[in-house]
């Protein structure tokens, strides 16, 4: 490989037998396929030799991988509302707002994250590849709150590297059903894909590792305000892992369906008030913490519970059904 802007090169360190594939999907926070593609193109090596997808990482092996220029993006930019609170030349903070898709998809080509933000900004990052420029993490479609945003293809490799080496702090404020046993939690169960329902996952021994903090911020009649702190960033982590616990998401219309309707005595007339008062699961991430990839600053953003969530929360403090 010729050095270039594209070169990336790393030393593996920590547990051996890490799948080539999986690994670099994490690392360099691109698509399972779009890895195989980069392998089968002869552009990963290990130890100056060309590997195969399954080879296993052993610490001290040495990975270089060449992402070549990205291809032109054919999504167009929508005039689509959205709050950026922070930006300059590397990257941008955006405050998504709920039942927003972040990025194309079937059944979602138009109307997205990613469509607003080719409208209002000029450069984004090209490593995450064609439908997903700039997209660092992801929030589900009814989560609302902060996300970063890469401009540059530099800057994208060094927040995807520092999100899976867990400097970036992200903390979410969810409501949950009853209430936790101690006001301070930690929920570390492997999460993968749900065995029956592609389009939900679980709590799986075969799953990838996921560690959730929660701390209690307000008891209700019937569900608490909580705050969580993700170590690890899965695919529904907040929501499955309450769900987990036997404390689902209130509002959460995948994993806790009717779960309102579990409780009895006074409580049940509340839970269901509450239910029917909550738009959208009550899920959103209030805040990052993290320090600029280039400059090497501490940043801390912080989001307030929007309006819809707000208002719920305001009631259920009253505990009056």
């Amino acid at each position: 490989m010729t050095p270039d802007e594209g070169l990336i090169e790393f030393v593996i360190e920590g547990a051996p037998g890490r799948r080539l594939d999986t690994y670099l999907a994490q690392r360099l926070d691109l698509s399972r396929s779009r890895v195989e593609q980069l392998i089968s193109a002869g552009q990963v090596e290990i130890n100056d030799a060309v590997p195969k997808k399954r080879d296993q990482l052993q610490p001290g092996d040495r990975v270089r991988v060449r992402l070549p220029p990205p291809e032109p993006t054919h999504i167009a930019g929508e005039p689509i509302p959205i709050e950026i609170v922070f930006e300059d030349g590397d990257l941008a903070v955006v405050d998504k707002p709920p039942g927003l898709v972040v990025h194309p998809a079937p059944g979602h080509r138009s109307g997205t994250l990613v469509n607003a933000l080719l409208h209002r900004l000029d450069d984004l990052s090209g490593i995450g590849g064609v439908l997903r420029p700039g997209i660092v993490h992801r929030l589900d479609r009814d989560t609302s709150g902060l996300m970063i945003v890469a401009k540059n293809d530099r800057a994208h490799r060094a927040l995807a590297d520092a999100l899976q080496g867990r400097r970036i702090r992200r903390r979410y404020l969810a409501a949950a059903w009853g209430h936790l046993r101690e006001s301070a939690t930690t929920v570390d169960a492997p999460i993968g894909r749900h065995a029956g329902d592609r389009k939900r996952m679980a709590v799986r021994d075969d799953g990838r590792r996921a560690t959730t903090q929660f701390r209690v911020l307000e008891r209700w009649r019937a569900a608490e305000l909580l705050e969580a702190d993700l170590e690890t960033g899965r695919t529904h982590q907040i929501r499955v892992h309450l769900l987990h616990i036997g404390h689902p998401v209130v509002g959460d219309r995948t994993y806790a369906v009717e779960r309102e309707r579990g409780f009895s005595g006074p409580e049940r007339a509340w839970a269901i008030a509450l239910a029917r008062r909550t738009p959208r699961q009550f899920l959103h991430a209030a805040e990052l913490t993290f320090h600029h990839p280039r400059t090497g600053i501490p940043l801390v953003f912080e989001s307030p519970l929007p309006p819809d969530l707000a208002a719920v929360a305001d009631w259920a403090r009253t505990g009056k059904v």
